[in-house]
């Protein structure tokens, strides 16, 4: 009889073996000689371009955390252009129409460049991701922290999936190349 601890571990097994068959690799995966791969590589040669207002800056800075872009180690090939934008809609409306919940959209689209003389686009996408705020009334100070923080997060969640969207393309791109 096969014990619940026996059936998790086939289980493991076998899924283990079918990831490897069907030929999932991680993206971020190093190469045979220890040395960053395709996509840790390629991220590293952007230059993210400047983006106003300050959720903006925030976008920016956590681009550049996640692609290494300013460690000066490898040249940079490629412009990275992102226009951004957070929106709001009320959905905690009160009897007298006031707005005690805000949900708060971001988007981003973004344009991948060649830096070569004629910027040729190489890839381009876009990202979103909603987050909410409560508006608290006389209590200015702790809604603006709350406001800044709530744009933290979604600076981050956007930077996330512009950076994961950037390390498939990479990703794939060297293995069509070296196929």
């Amino acid at each position: 009889m096969i014990t619940n601890l026996s059936r998790r571990n086939l289980l493991t097994l076998g899924s283990a073996c079918a990831l490897a068959g069907c030929g999932f690799q991680p993206v971020y995966m190093s190469t045979a000689s220890g040395r960053a791969g395709p996509a840790q590589r390629e991220l590293a040669a952007i230059n993210v371009n400047l983006i106003p207002d300050r959720p903006g800056q925030l976008l920016r800075q956590d681009l550049q955390d996640r692609l290494a872009s300013d460690s000066g180690g490898t040249p940079l090939r490629y412009d990275l252009s992102v226009t951004f934008s957070i929106s709001g809609e009320g959905i905690g409306i009160e009897s007298d129409n006031a707005a005690t919940r805000v949900r708060l959209i971001a988007n981003a689209r973004w344009t991948l460049k060649a830096r070569s003389g004629d910027q040729t686009p190489v890839t381009s996408g876009s990202a979103r991701v909603l987050d909410a705020i409560n508006v608290i009334d006389q209590q200015y100070f702790a809604a603006d922290l709350e406001n800044e923080q709530v744009q933290r997060r979604l600076a981050s969640a956007i930077a996330d999936q512009i950076t994961m969207q950037l390390a498939v393309f990479f990703r794939r791109h060297a293995t069509v190349a070296s196929s």
